[in-house]
């Protein structure tokens, strides 16, 4: 046989009930058959009785609203579950129940006292009512049932609120009952009574505990536990999106999950049924055909290390600590002692092997009260300065790994903590248990969500591991990397077990925020409605505030006050990835400050695109160095522009003209004295000098100007036409010298003996940079190794595909790092 229950989002209303119905029906015709079906009060009817008690308690007359909604709500599934002629015998029984709660509320109104006994009896019509509704609308569907009050079957002592069940006499109870009754018996979960008949609770997940009484005492084969989601979930749903069921776990487990969160099950819930070995099936009400959650002693074919991963959302941790713990046997027994006199639960503690502190966890509301009594214990020690005063921290989570192959995989704790480390989250106090059960962290309370999804990923408990990412810049830069995301997004999630999420969009009029990740089909549509005007500090703000797990801010703009709120992001632990050259090239010690912030908060700067765009230029270099390599020169043409020019300018085609048609090509700035005075160039070879090592300003880097002195003073526009057509014949008589010693004209930066330079030269064949063509960079790094045949790196430098694809493969990076 087996026994079920159903939990109040079962049983929201008629609908629900019926579904309810349905699932017993079923089961009715198969060989182990139900034998009992628990019942929770309606969906928020609990919560509302608490409600109207406490108002009636504190003299507040809108009690009496509370109430109406519960008596209508209860009115109207009955009505909707039954004919009037049933309606109206079955209202009868429930105006009657309604009727002793309206006088019970009265006099809570009229004495304004609610003590935990009282209360109790409030609860129980929850569950009266809503057990008395369901067994009629099974009687109704022909399934043989009979109303059952748990009242007179489990049997408690008087600790209102939290009852203990003498467990012997409600066995014996259950057991006589259904011996005299072979109907299925439809019992109010939650509720029992004292041995002189006074109604007493059974506390958070009682009616959990109803059941595994009801099936332990029957020694039943199964016991089922109906909710609204699939089982247990490796994950909270509401704060892990990838979290999935857990298929089957052992009772140990289950409480490890239940102890840290785990709402759909309750420890107590547990015990009865691992006494007698008794199988429990979470299942999903709304979807029966789902397999759910298994619990039993055999944990199942599971390889991996961690089963599931749950959290305490809000606590407060409190430390003892001073001299005066060290080596002085019983410290622990007067300090825990202390807090069980005064029924204060610790949900966990740490304590180091210096035995210099003591640190537990508590529920904050028991904070005062936990910190009084632990000073009152020990205020010898505390006079004499041998202890210190409880140091009391709030606002914090505990996080936990749970899982019994933990003890069989080595280096569970450590990933563990990495994890959390590579997304800015600090470990405050870390806990373990010598079966290895479970690993237990405690945090800031504003990185749990976070904490939750960097393990869920960590332990490959989700399919993919997702990157958000936040973009500044959705230009021709911006927009080409969406579109490249778009494409390679099904490559990535089938082949690399990668997502990419942009979950913030910004450009200079509006910005866009979507935690579920912005489609790429329509981003444009979706920015361009979006009621947020675009405000940088606001933008970064809620970056911050978001604090998504394996975060990236990408910045695709060249704009000079963005890289200002680079020191912000990376102190959030987010990573950046940008193609901007303004923070790179800035003042050094600001450069500086960026990367050790970013080795210190363990994320990632990345500039690649910075020099070569996509070109793996300042990652070669990074790896020349960091294997031991020593950078003699560093040579480049870095200007898509420049090299596109001095490509193209020969006997057929003027000076102008090869400016002219880089400029409709898109490659020159709308002024193209600003790529011909070399302004870009000169940010890209300081980039270079500082990462072979070099303390190096921009003032220092020598600018060779090629541009005769009437193009300089010339005003944007003719005048500037004028002038460089005016300089054709300058430009000619320098190419047609080049073109005597049969050599070519190439704008080269160059980095030598500490000293950086930029300027036009003739270059040979002998050259690398004689052979350059289109709109090409080349990068020549003559090294110890690379002396006699420099290392050369050569490609498209500049273009908005290739720039993306740089930030692309760079995103791509930095999750693998993370």
């Amino acid at each position: 046989m087996r026994v079920l229950k159903f939990g109040g989002s079962s049983l929201a209303d008629a609908n629900c009930i019926k579904k309810v119905a349905e699932i017993v029906e079923s089961q009715e015709k198969s060989k182990n058959k139900p034998r009992a079906v628990v019942v929770s009060a309606f969906a928020k009817m609990t919560d509302l009785l608490v409600q109207m008690a406490q108002k009636a308690s504190n003299g507040d007359i809108n009690y009496t609203q509370a109430l109406s909604i519960f008596t209508k709500h209860h009115s109207s599934v009955i009505n909707d579950l039954f004919s009037k002629t049933t309606a109206k015998q079955l209202h009868k029984e429930i105006d009657s129940l309604n009727e002793t709660l309206t006088q019970l509320l009265h006099g809570i109104y009229l004495v304004m006292e609610a003590s935990p006994r009282t209360l109790d009896y409030v609860l129980s019509f929850g569950e009266r009512n809503s057990a008395l509704i369901v067994a009629h609308y099974f009687d109704k569907r022909a399934i043989k049932s009979d109303f059952v009050d748990a009242r007179n079957l489990v049997k408690t002592n008087k600790r209102f609120g939290s009852a203990q069940v003498d467990l012997t006499i409600t066995y014996s109870n259950i057991r006589e009952h259904f011996k005299k009754n072979k109907n299925i018996q439809v019992i109010t979960g939650f509720i029992s009574s004292a041995k002189g008949g006074l109604t007493t609770t059974l506390g958070r997940g009682g009616s959990d505990y109803t059941v595994s009484l009801v099936g332990a005492a029957l020694n039943a084969g199964s016991i089922e536990i109906w909710t609204d989601v699939n089982g247990v979930l490796t994950s909270d749903p509401r704060k892990v999106d990838k979290a999935f069921t857990i298929e089957k776990m052992t009772y140990a487990e289950a409480v490890e999950m239940s102890h840290f969160g785990a709402k759909v099950i309750y420890p107590p819930t547990i015990q009865p049924a691992l006494e007698k070995k008794i199988p429990i099936y979470i299942k999903n009400t709304f979807n029966p055909d789902h397999g759910g959650t298994l619990i039993s002693v055999t944990p199942g074919s599971y390889d991996k290390a961690v089963k599931g991963i749950s959290s305490i959302s809000d606590i407060s941790l409190l430390t003892l600590q001073g001299s005066g713990l060290f080596g002085v046997p019983g410290i622990a027994a007067r300090l825990f002692d202390s807090l069980a006199s005064a029924q204060i639960n610790v949900i966990l503690i740490t304590q180091g092997s210096s035995e210099h502190s003591i640190s537990f966890a508590v529920q904050p509301a028991l904070v005062a009260k936990a910190k009084r009594r632990v000073e009152k214990e020990f205020d010898f020690e505390i006079a004499r300065n041998a202890i210190e005063p409880v140091k009391v921290e709030s606002r914090l989570s505990v996080i936990a790994i749970i899982g019994e192959n933990m003890r069989y995989v080595p280096g569970v704790a450590g990933k563990m903590l990495t994890a959390l480390g590579n997304n800015g989250i600090n470990a405050i106090a870390i806990a373990q248990g010598s079966s290895e059960l479970n690993i237990s962290v405690v945090i800031n309370k504003e990185n749990e969500a976070k904490a939750l999804n960097a393990l869920h990923e960590a332990f490959f408990l989700s399919d993919t591991k997702v990157i958000h990412v936040f973009m500044v810049g959705v230009g021709l830069i911006g927009g080409t990397l969406l579109e490249q995301l778009r494409q390679q997004a099904p490559f990535l999630r089938d082949k690399r077990s990668l997502e990419i999420k942009v979950v913030g969009l910004a450009n200079t009029k509006k910005m866009l925020f979507l935690e579920a990740g912005i489609p790429f089909e329509n981003w444009k549509e979706l920015l361009d409605k979006s009621k947020l005007k675009s405000n940088m500090d606001e933008y970064v703000d809620k970056v911050v505030e978001m604090n998504l797990s394996n975060s990236v801010f990408v910045d695709n703009t060249a704009d000079l006050l963005i890289p200002d709120h680079y020191k912000r992001i990376l102190d959030a632990s987010i990573s950046i990835s940008t193609p901007n050259k303004v923070a790179t090239s800035s003042n050094f010690d600001q450069y500086l400050s960026l990367l050790r912030l970013a080795e210190k908060k363990n994320v990632y700067f990345g500039y690649e695109t910075n020099v070569g765009a996509g070109l793996p230029v300042i990652s070669t270099l990074r790896n020349l160095i960091d294997s031991g390599d020593r950078v003699i020169k560093i040579e480049g043409v870095l200007s898509g522009s420049l090299s596109y020019i001095f490509n193209h300018f020969n006997k057929d085609l003027s000076f102008s003209e090869a400016i002219a048609k880089a400029r409709d090509l898109g490659y020159t700035e709308p002024d193209p004295r600003i790529d011909l005075n070399g302004i870009d160039v000169k940010r890209k070879i300081l980039i270079l000098a500082r990462e072979a090592g070099l303390v190096m300003e921009s003032k220092e880097i020598k600018v060779k100007s090629i541009l005769p002195s009437y193009c300089q003073k010339a005003s944007l526009g003719k005048e500037l036409e004028n002038a460089l057509l005016r300089a054709d014949p300058y430009f000619e008589k320098i190419r047609l010298k080049a073109d005597e010693k049969n050599c070519r004209l190439r704008m080269i930066a160059k980095l030598e003996n500490g000293k950086a330079s930029i300027g036009l030269e003739e270059v040979s064949k002998s050259s690398p940079f004689y052979f350059l063509s289109g709109s090409d960079n080349m990068i020549v790094f003559t090294t110890q190794r690379y002396k006699d045949r420099p290392l050369v790196i050569q490609g498209p430098g500049a273009g908005a595909e290739v720039t993306a694809a740089g930030v692309f493969a760079e995103i791509i990076h930095i999750g693998n790092l993370l």
